[in-house]
């Protein structure tokens, strides 16, 4: 039966009329264990010697419950941690093994290829093995033990000790693979993972690996599920606030037990604010809800500004003696959506002033260290965006809490518009696992599909939001469409429109639904290259200057005035804000819509978000005036503000003032003459800012500074930018010397780059800069040097302290930064 809140932390609890201290009982607790280090990798497919036709020994013994008795899933599979193999089958100690932890991406390290395809970044896809060997722990005898994986580009296949556990079939969902019966207890343990490569499930960069963490979690036999605890708060009034929990909890004995649970509501600084619990019966092989309330006086509100975090820790408890404990967060907020006002989020109207974004980065593939996740969505906040639309799939659990934390409005979407048993629980496993988080608002059941303009359409998405209201009934159902939105079978049942592009049928959508708020849940999709100053060229490069592509493809000016002048659309989410590999034309490699480029720096359409999406005075020059060989042609200059006037100068002569209208920018036509090209920005009549070019002497020393640090443990990357400064220390913003980079022992460079049209690998240690810039990644080798092959030990390193980068050209000499390294 449920129990009601308390708003206070109890000293002593009470369950089937006996008093637990807070020194009670305590059993096994949750453990959770990396498993990211010491993995074995063979990149390709091994072949297997198959029985011959008249031996029934081998079909036999592997149609029993150990599948593999040969070959790399096999237990006794040659390999460097287990030196034998007892079939003696020499074509199965064949092949290169190698060191690796993961997360790892095996494909980013290719060299791009024309015979690649080029939705999918001009790389050749393979197949891959995985092997892990582990020894348990005795006191794990006798509990769950659970393999949870962050993620496995291809379609994985799950062996432990030649027993099959799991197929996985998306590259995208985390899953679980429950070991708890096939675990040995008496010798080393062996996990086997076949990576099928190959297939592809989007038109972007797919990577393949074990690219997501990999932890083992050890608990009781009771014990809260994964994502087990839902808690969504409802405001009573103005200062109540009421939390009703859903906690799910596994019973893996064979009989009954009685349970009960109890969770904390805990504010930022360590403070209980509530607490509640309830009693039941959890039945034996089984999952058993329970339910129950606390209510919270005056929280602090999550918003975009203001995005405070409650902790939920809960507890359960077997006859009164605590068995697990784990922890969610939640906060507290309102939304609401509105087909005259658009989104309310706390009672105010919230433009959402979003942008799309993939998960890979241009240095690491798919593998997405936590220091760069936040790295991205810094430079995403910077731009002034307040909204993230994850496309098209699960993002990692790490990107969602930074989500949280930064106050963004999040448009959750699943891979597949299909109402499949794989896909619908792939579409569980994301609803479950975000249901508690306050920066999502939006659930979408697809993107871009065919099926969404036939009759078949709204029964899959039905289906599909049938299974998000049983699981989340707190936010809005949506489905991405671009073709021919206008004909949609799909948007009657959905909670919002999302129109992709399509600008010329708002207006009509609009009537057919008067009564239905609409989004733009992808617009705009210009693409530009970073400084980049002419429009024809033979290298895919687009000029770094706002403009409309079509009329499916408005520039950022067009798309952000259409929006805010209707009232009924409620912002949009750009196309997009980082490019991504993919999605490309050779030579260039990547999508050229984003306004931050493949390497993480910054182009025009940066600052131009800024100037719609920020009230900070800002200006900023597009061109940069280093020009030789154009003296007294005219150049276009562009002036991304949001000043009401702008005034140009070069070399001190005024080229003229112009008002800008909102959400405008400026633009002269200019004759080149070397020298200072200045702008000064007024608000009010009164000068605000100003912005400044130089044309700076040639290129004479090389400079490097630091744009992210990272931990010394080898799970972070530090980035870091190569740039040229002239004789007085000013950036020549379009040096292109060739670069050779190199650290100090303990570390390594794990990729560099600049020219989003560079075919070199990225992992080289050396580039030829693009415009004025260079990226460069470096991680630390941690405490283990992985060797390049099986033959050779793991080497140990102390923990690094102090990493040392060097960047060296024959012309301009060596420049090197020395960082202190996070432990």
């Amino acid at each position: 039966m449920p129990i009601t809140a308390s708003l206070c932390r109890r000293k002593n609890l009470r369950f089937n009329n006996k008093i637990y201290t807070d020194k009670r009982e305590v059993l096994f607790m949750r453990k959770v264990i990396s498993l990211n280090k010491g993995w074995m990798f063979h990149k390709g497919d091994i072949e297997v010697n198959y029985p011959v036709n008249d031996d029934k020994g081998p079909v036999y013994s592997q149609s029993k419950t150990i599948r593999k008795h040969t070959g790399p899933a096999a237990y006794g599979y040659y390999d460097a941690f287990n030196p034998y193999y007892r079939f003696k089958d020499i074509d199965m100690r064949s092949g290169n093994w190698k060191h690796v932890n993961v997360p790892h991406d095996y494909i980013i390290g290719q060299t791009p290829t024309e015979e690649g395809n080029c939705a999918t970044g001009y790389f050749i896809y393979d197949n891959a093995w995985y092997r892990k060997h582990f020894e348990p722990d005795q006191e794990w005898k006798g509990k769950r033990v659970i393999l949870q994986f962050g993620g496995i580009a291809g379609d994985a296949t799950i062996y432990l000790n030649g027993c099959l556990m799991k197929h996985n079939f998306s590259a995208f969902n985390e899953f679980d693979v429950d070991i708890t019966d096939n675990i040995y207890f008496d010798r080393e343990n062996v996990l086997a993972i076949y990576v099928f490569g190959k297939r592809f499930e989007g038109w972007w960069y797919q990577g393949a690996g074990i690219y997501r963490n990999v932890n083992l979690v050890v608990t009781e036999p009771v014990a809260l599920d994964r994502y087990g605890v839902y808690a969504p708060a409802t405001k009573v009034n103005d200062k109540l606030w009421r939390v009703d929990f859903q906690s799910t909890v596994v019973n893996d004995y064979d009989e009954d037990k009685n349970i009960a649970v109890e969770s904390d509501i805990v504010d930022v600084d360590g403070t209980v604010v509530a607490t509640a619990k309830a009693e039941g019966k959890a039945e034996f092989r089984s999952k058993t809800t329970l339910k129950y309330f606390s209510e919270v006086n005056n929280p602090k509100i999550w918003d975009t500004e203001t995005p405070n975090l409650y902790k939920v820790v809960t507890r359960v408890y077997v006859d009164g003696v605590l068995s697990d404990e784990d922890y969610t967060r939640i906060g507290f907020r309102t939304i609401a959506v509105d087909a005259k006002n658009g989104f309310i989020l706390n009672g105010r109207k919230v433009l959402i002033k979003g942008v799309c974004m993939h998960q890979d980065f241009g240095l690491t593939g798919l593998v997405l260290p936590d220091n760069v996740a936040k790295y991205k969505l810094d430079l995403i906040k910077q731009m002034g965006s307040n909204g993230v639309r994850l496309c098209h799939y699960m993002h990692c659990e790490r990107t969602m809490d930074l989500l949280d934390e930064m106050g963004m409005i999040v448009f959750d979407e699943t891979r597949w518009f299909e109402s499949t048993e794989e896909s619908l629980e792939q579409l569980r496993v994301l609803v479950m696992r975000d249901r508690n988080r306050p920066s999502v608002v939006f659930w979408s059941t697809g993107n871009e599909e065919y099926y969404q303009k036939t009759a078949e359409g709204p029964r899959i998405h039905n289906r599909m939001a049938a299974l998000i209201r049983k699981l989340d009934n707190t936010r809005f159902i949506t489905s991405a469409q671009s073709n021919d939105p206008h004909l949609s079978t799909v948007f009657p049942y959905c909670d919002v429109i999302s129109i992709n592009y399509n600008h010329r049928f708002y207006d009509e959508i609009h009537e057919m639904y008067p009564d239905k708020p609409v989004l733009s849940s992808e617009n705009c999709a210009t693409g530009t290259t970073r400084d980049w100053l002419i429009e024809s060229n033979n290298y895919g490069r687009v000029r770094d200057k706002d403009r409309d592509t079509n009329h499916w493809f408005l520039g950022r000016e067009k798309n952000w005035k259409f929006f805010t002048e209707r009232s009924y659309i409620m912002g949009g989410y750009q196309w997009d804000s980082i490019e991504h590999r993919g999605e490309a034309v050779w030579p260039q490699l990547c999508s050229k819509s984003g306004a931050i480029d493949l390497f993480l720096q910054k182009k025009g359409a940066f600052y131009q978000n800024v100037s719609h999406w920020t009230d900070e005075p800002m200006a900023h020059i597009v061109p940069h005036w280093n020009l030789k060989g154009l003296e007294g042609e005219e150049v276009v200059v562009t002036v991304y503000t949001n000043c009401e006037e702008l005034e140009l100068y070069l070399n001190g002569v005024s080229l003229g003032k112009q008002e800008i209208e909102k959400y405008g920018h400026g633009e002269w036509n200019v004759a080149y003459e070397p020298g200072e090209l200045k702008v000064i920005g007024r608000k009010g009549g009164k000068d605000v800012v100003e912005h400044v070019r130089k044309t700076t002497k040639k290129p004479y020393r090389l400079v490097l500074r630091q744009d992210l640090k990272f931990k010394a443990d080898g799970s972070e990357v530090g980035l870091f930018t190569c740039e040229c400064v002239d004789e007085d220390g000013l950036v020549v913003p379009n040096a292109s010397p060739f670069v050779k980079f190199s650290v100090n022992e303990e570390f390594e460079i794990v990729g560099t780059g600049s020219d989003n049209c560079d075919h070199n690998k990225v992992t080289l240690p050396e580039r030829k800069m693009y415009e004025g810039k260079i990226t460069i990644a470096v991680r630390s080798k941690g405490e283990a040097v992985a060797s390049s092959s099986t033959s050779a030990p793991l080497t140990i390193l102390p923990t690094p302290k102090e990493m040392k980068l060097y960047a060296m050209n024959d012309d301009l000499g060596m420049a090197v930064i020395k960082v202190d390294v996070e432990k």
